[in-house]
Formats: C-alpha cells, structure tokens, sequence
C-alpha cells in the first residue's frame, strides 16, 4: 500500500463538486503535498444531497457525482502520482425521508414483515409499539392531518399523498378512502409529537432510520459496493461514520478489517469523552481526530484569562465551568429522554423488562434507567477499557435513590448477558443521550469560550496545559501512530482559524468584558447569554481588516444564529419557534453591523488579528507535523471564517488558491508576503506536507520528543522534535504561544537549545546550530519548522 503521509478532505455534491472535479483538482494536491484524498461518502444519496450521508442505495456509487467510472478514473489519476484514496462509509443508518427513494424502505412500508428487506432496518414490530405493531412513521402535524391523504397514481402504481410525500399501498389494500387504504397498511402515519416512532434512528433524526449490520446478509450487501473497491484496488483506506450507533462496534469492525485486509487504513468516528482511552483491541489505526483537535487548539488558551471570562458568563446566566457543564448536561439528558428520544427509552424499558429474570414497576423502571443513563460519562461502555462502569453508574444511582432497588436489580438483571437486546439498546440509547444533550444543545448554551466547544473537547477544563500536551502527543505517537489528527472537520462548529481567534480573548479577558458591558450599553442583545455567544462568533469571523460584512458574511451570520439559538433551546427551539424572539435576533445583528457597535468589533478584531494568526499558524504546523496522519479540510490551506455546518460545507474556491501554489513553486515569481495574509498559511501547510511526504519515517512510527527554551520568556513557546524510531531527531517544530503578553516583553534573551548539528528551518532559510536565541527564530514567521542539514 502507499504510505499515507497526509490527507485532504474533500466535500462532494452534485450540484457544486464531483468525482471528476475532484480528478482535476489532483495536481493541485499533488504539489500540495498530501498523499491521500480523504472524500464524504460516495455511495448513492438522497436526490441533491450536501452532504452524503443520507444513502439511500449502498449498491450504488452516486451518479449525482459522476458514478463508478468517475471513481475509477479518480483512483487511476492519483496512482499515477503515487496518491491515494481515503472514503467515507456510512454503516450506521441510510436516508428514508423520501421513502421512494429509497427502494428497500419503500419494499419494507409496501410488504412489513413479509419484505425481504425487513432484516435490514430495526424495526419495532411489537404489538406494545405505540402503533399496534406497525411501522409508525412520524410525519403528521397531528391526527388531524390524516383528513388530508389522497391517492396518487404515478406511472399506474397507486400511493397515498400527504401534501409532497407519498407512501405506498400494498397490493390488495387498494379499496375504500385513503384513510381506510391507510389503516391496511404495514405502517402508520403518527404526529411527530406524538413519541412514536417504529424505527431506531441516528440520534433522533427521523429521515435516517438504522440498520441491522450485525446481520451478516445485511453487512455483505451493504457492504458489496464498498469490497469491490478493495478488490479493484481502488482504495486504501476506509473512515467508518458513527460506529457506537451499532449493535457492537467491535465486532463491526472486525468484520470490517477482514474485508479490508490488515495493510490499509481503518478509522473509527469514535468521540472520546475527557480522559476516556480508546480501546487498545479495536482492529482500527485510530479515531477521526476529535481529541487530537482540542489539544492543538488548547495548549493556546490562556489560563491566566479563566476567572475573568467565567465571572463574564456567570453574569449571562451559564459560566460553562466544568460542575455547570455537569450538571446542565446531565439535566439536558433527562430532557432529552423525556422528548426527542422518548420512543427510544420506551423500547428500551420494554426490552429491559422482557430480559431481566426479575420484574418491577414498568414507570419506576423508566425512572431509574433514565437516572443511569443521564449519569454516563461516556458515549457507550462496552469497550473493554470500560469495563466496571454501569456496574458503577448502578451502585451511585443506588446510592442516590434506595427507593429504586427493585428497578435497578431489574436493570442489572437484563444487562448482564452482554448480547441481549436490552444491553444493546442501552449503549445505543446512551450515546444518543450525550449527542443530543451536550453536543446539539449545551454546546449552544454557555460562552465562557465558545473555542473550546467542540466534539471531543472538555469545555469545563480551560485549555491544555504544555505539560499535558506532550504527554498526549508522546502517547498518540506509542500507541496510536497511524491514527488521524485534525483541526476542522464538516462536523466542528466553528472552523480552526475561528477558534484560534476566538481562543486570543483568553489573553486578554479584562478588554474583552470591557467591550461586551458597552455593546451591550449600545446595542443590548435580546438575551444575555445568547448575546454572549454570538458576540464571541461574530469577533471570530470578522473581516480582520475591521471592515463591515459583506452580504454574504452577514447572511451567514444570520442563519447561524437561527441556528444556534434554535439548537440551545432557551428562547427558541426547532420544535417551537419563537417568531418574536428570532424576529428581535435578526434586528439585533442588523443595528450590530449597521452601526457604531460593528465598527467597535471591527477595531478589536483588527487589533488582535495578529495573535489569532499566530495561533492559526501555530496550531496549523503542530498537527501537520505532529504524531499521526494529519488531515488538511478542504479550503483550509489558507484563512478560512466557517461557523457550523452547512456553513463549513460551502464550496471551495480553488482558483486562488492555484495561483497562489503556483507563486510559491516558480522560480524569480515574487511570492506575497509572509504576514497576515493567506500566504503564510499556505506557506506552511505546503512545506510540511512536503517534508512529511520526504521523510515519513521521521513522522508516522516516529519518536516523539518535548523542546523547552530557557530564558524569561520560555513559556512562550512550544515545540517537539521528531524522527525516525530508534534514530536521532531530525525534524524540530517549534510555535509561539501567548503572543498578547509576548508582544509587550518580547524574547528578550531566551533561546532554545538545539541537538549537535546544522539545522535549517524550511520556512524562512535560516540556518541554525547550538543556542539558537528565539527573538531571530521569530523573526518572520511565529512559527518554525527546522530540518537537521547533516541527516545520518
């Protein structure tokens, strides 16, 4: 297989960028310097779908995006320059919101139990289900909508219609009025508040319904596409989506490794929670990248600003310390399994209570599973380096409530065969829990440093300590060296660049609570703790050069704090908009922009735009060289202001980005200067990427050793040497830190030892050998990337 020195994730669709522009984009990569491109899932979606992972045909690669052939001359173009392929997979659920797209849903809806695509979804087929052992399909307002189906005949098949969505009528079912055809059928069409629903789901989005993939029909067909792929050789590595969503992600794994073989390249989705290890006998090369990110943005923050920006929330009402963020988060949960998950809870008690050899009140029961599974501090806890927790998470819930000991025997009762239906769906339901609670809600509802909330992160801890940082790194590249890092992804809720700016207000929080108390003077926001965050998003992707938005910054920033809001859930929420509230909220951010408040929010982005490209630069260059597989986002070579998604979904103009490329690697071209524009940043990512494809062996599989300076200002810096195992370093990567404080003392006289030998640093030409004094280090550039000249 290729050595896979670095990838880049590419956003397909349809309508914006497809297999074959991906082929033209090859060159660009290639000199780039990334081996692999990393693609979202490529099998056939939803008709216009952004994003891929509503699949609706596993058998299919998407014709929206140019079909197999298009994948095969892709893979053929980057073999020949010794690239690869990296695909998303998608096993966890596929798209049923249009139910004719999706012809093994529709089978299923038309024959129920008798489809021969039944085995595929878990379905609840139980006469206890809430829809007399039908499928029931939460689509309805409420009852009353049901006085609305008619019939459509397309092409002569007969279906119900409900306004734009269309189910189908098993044969024979045709006679009478819709609602009687309807009351034939093997589903039933429910109100959406209702609770009901037939199906599990991914999370609890109702257009994914989940499969059974430990079936082993439904793996293999599911999974025929994708084999033929590592067959034909036209992959080398797979990134598996939301595993903890399956019935058991080990054995899903396994199973997947054995298709896959044991060279290429095998990823788990997989969130770690603060302190949670990844399980050592997983048959996988390691996660996504969610810890790694919060570690490379986190050893940045300030601690010294903590206090200052707690006191600042606190005052909005939720200063996001780590007992707050416990204890809303656990509350959140409860929430969440008393509403959008409600139906899952239900299906779980129901399967506790058939498991357990023991049997309690049904309510007491939902009570004291509830309490449990709200208290979990992980995603799910069947991995072996969990084992102990629920037996802990019982005793303290036994502690708390000696009322429910009967429910809580019955409980451990039906958890103690690890196969049973019961245990599945806790885990299954636990994770659920903590994505709806912490990461679509709480994530919206406190600001202490809205930078620091992020999958995987632990928002209550305020940055990462240098101390700890290295001995993250020194773990990852023991344990896990082929695993990937990253630094945005389609999923983070703000873009790299817009964290490491917003984490600059960690540096100077005395400012920045000066200038919250007179906007908020000037211009009050219509919450205050929705003020709060949002004011520190629009510092983030503000024009640095102090500028007002352009439309389209302003239009999205407007969709994202719809969004925003609607997901925390305090004035407004998805399920019940606050047409007042949001109507106030959109006016606030239009006398923001329009007026002196906007152009107080230009000046301090203007001013601290330097430290946050410091930071951008800084974070940038130790996760491309840092222990295991960096993955560059698409765009993210230069600036980039993403908020969530879709917004980091946008695509991507390459133009300039080839003009630029092209600038750099032509002899007696004038290459911009290396300072706040976008040259630096691309500058950076390509010479890294270089020399990782130049020395692999210093970087995947390569040692990992901490650099200190010494001097007045040694804590400024941060910085590690690589090379290959069992060999000298000769790789040195070095960053600045802190820069607000710095910029008043400077370097003074601290320097930085470096090992015997020349050393080179490839981003500004110098040359360097002994005490090397950090003030000419960083000179030009906050960062420094230094090759030993006199390699052995």
């Amino acid at each position: 297989m290729r050595p896979i020195t670095a990838t880049y994730r590419l956003q397909l669709r349809g309508d914006a960028f497809t297999l074959d522009d991906a082929r033209r984009l090859a060159d660009y990569l290639d000199r780039l310097g990334v081996s692999h491109l990393y693609l979202s899932p490529i099998l056939t979606a939803t008709a216009g779908s952004t994003h891929g992972y509503d699949v609706i045909d596993p058998t299919t690669v998407s014709a929206e995006i140019g079909g197999r052939a298009a994948l095969v001359a892709l893979s053929a173009e980057l073999a020949e320059r010794d690239m690869g392929l990296i695909v998303d997979l998608v096993p966890n659920h596929v798209g049923v919101g249009r139910p004719r797209e999706n012809r093994w849903w529709w089978d299923v809806l038309t024959n129920g139990r008798r489809s021969p695509f039944a085995r595929f979804f878990d379905v609840d087929w139980r006469e206890d289900n809430g829809a007399d052992g039908r499928i029931a399909l939460p689509v309805l307002a409420d009852e009353s909508d049901l006085g609305g189906l008619s019939f459509d005949h397309d092409r002569g098949t007969p279906m119900l219609a409900l306004g734009d969505q269309r189910f189908p009528i098993a044969p024979g079912t045709e006679d009478g009025n819709p609602r009687e055809v309807h009351d034939r059928q093997a589903y039933r069409l429910v109100g959406w508040r209702d609770g009901a629903v037939g199906y599990r789901r991914f999370f609890a989005i109702n257009d994914l319904a989940a499969l059974r993939q430990e079936d082993q029909r439904v793996f293999d067909t599911t999974h025929h596409q994708f084999a033929s792929w590592v067959r034909d050789e036209l992959v080398d590595g797979v990134r598996v989506d939301h595993p903890d969503g399956l019935s058991d992600p080990s054995r899903y794994l396994r199973t997947l490794r054995e298709v896959i073989g044991t060279d290429r390249w095998l990823l788990a989705e997989k969130v770690l929670a603060a302190g949670e290890p990844l399980d050592p006998t997983l048959p996988i090369d390691g996660t996504t990248g969610y810890d790694a990110l919060a570690e490379y943005g986190g050893v940045f923050v300030d601690p010294a600003g903590e206090a200052t920006l707690t006191a600042l929330a606190d005052r909005a009402g939720a200063p996001g310390d780590a007992a707050w963020l416990r204890d809303n988060g656990i509350e959140l949960r409860r929430r969440a399994a008393r509403t959008e998950l409600a139906p899952e809870v239900r299906r779980l008690v129901r399967a506790v209570l058939r498991d357990s050899p023991t049997f309690c009140n049904p309510d007491q029961l939902r009570d004291a599973l509830v309490e449990v599974l709200v208290h979990m501090p992980v995603y799910r806890a069947d991995y072996a380096p969990l084992a102990g927790t629920i037996p802990r998470m019982i005793g303290e819930t036994l502690d708390r409530h000696p009322e429910w000991a009967a429910a809580l025997t019955t409980l451990a009762g039906a958890l103690t065969d690890a196969a049973s239906e019961a245990s599945t769906r806790f885990h299954q339901v636990c994770g659920a829990l903590t994505a709806k609670a912490v990461e679509d809600c709480l994530s919206y509802r406190t600001s202490r440093l809205v930078s620091l909330l992020e999958v995987g992160g632990d928002p209550g801890r305020f940055g990462c300590s240098p101390a700890e940082f290295h001995l993250r790194a020194a773990e990852r590249a023991r344990l896990w060296p082929r695993t990937m890092t990253t630094l945005s992804t389609h999923d983070t809720k703000r873009g790299e660049d817009v964290r490491a700016r917003i984490g600059v207000l960690s540096q100077v929080p005395e400012l920045w609570a000066r200038c919250v108390a007179d906007w908020e003077m000037s211009t009050p926001s219509p919450d205050g703790t929705t003020g709060l965050f949002l004011w520190q998003n629009m510092f983030g992707v503000w024009p640095a050069d102090g500028s007002v938005p352009t439309s389209a910054l302003r239009g999205r920033l407007h969709q994202y704090a719809e969004k925003a809001t609607r997901e925390a859930g305090l004035r407004t929420a998805w399920t019940d908009v606050d047409q007042h509230f949001e109507t106030a909220l959109h006016t606030w951010l239009d006398r923001v922009a329009d007026g002196p408040v906007g152009r107080s929010i230009g000046r301090i982005a203007q001013q601290l735009a330097p430290h946050g490209w410091s930071d951008a630069l800084g974070q940038k260059l130790l996760q491309l060289c840092g222990p295991g597989v960096p993955d560059v986002y698409q765009g993210t070579e230069l600036w980039e202001d993403s908020l969530v998604d879709p917004d980091n979904r946008r695509p991507v103009d390459y133009r300039p980005r080839r003009r630029l490329l092209q600038s750099m690697d032509t002899p007696g071209v004038e290459t911009p200067p290396l300072d706040g524009s976008g040259a630096a940043k691309l500058h950076v990512t390509r010479t890294a990427l270089r020399l990782r494809r130049e020395r692999p062996d210093s970087f995947v599989g390569g040692h990992y050793r901490p650099m200190f300076g010494v001097g007045p200002a040694h804590a400024h810096l941060v910085g590690f040497a690589r090379g290959p195992a069992g060999q000298a370093s000769d790789v040195i990567v070095l960053a600045t830190r802190h820069s607000v404080r710095l910029n008043e003392t400077g370097w003074g006289s601290s320097s930085i030892a470096l090992p015997n030998g020349s050393w080179f640093d490839r981003l500004t030409g110098e040359l360097y050998a002994g005490a090397a004094p950090l003030t000419k280090m960083f000179e030009r550039l906050p960062v420094a990337l230094l090759v030993r000249l006199d390699r052995p």
